[in-house]
């Protein structure tokens, strides 16, 4: 029995269409595996992010930086590097 509760939207979108086509046994069952694998298929951060967020995080506790609520856009430039306060 799957908890639909527990699911986002796109997830409960996926699953009433699977169990209409496929009926509600095998939908069932084909959701839950690929539910599975694609809670096991998380994205991992990349180095630099790592890095970004680490040396920040240092600045954080130290006081001399605190991010705003909405957060910041960071992009590179030509020879720089671009940081932008978030459009929210």
């Amino acid at each position: 029995m799957i908890d639909e509760t527990a699911l986002t939207k796109g997830q409960l979108r996926k699953l009433n269409a699977l169990r209409k086509s496929l009926g509600p046994a095998i939908a069932d069952e084909a959701f839950s595996k690929w539910l599975d694998r694609e809670v096991n298929d998380e994205p991992q951060a990349d180095e630099n992010s790592r890095a970004i967020a680490d040396t920040l995080w240092s600045l954080i506790r130290e006081g001399r930086l605190s991010i705003r609520r909405g957060g910041y856009i960071v992009r590179r430039g030509r020879g720089r590097v671009i940081v932008e306060a978030s459009g929210h």
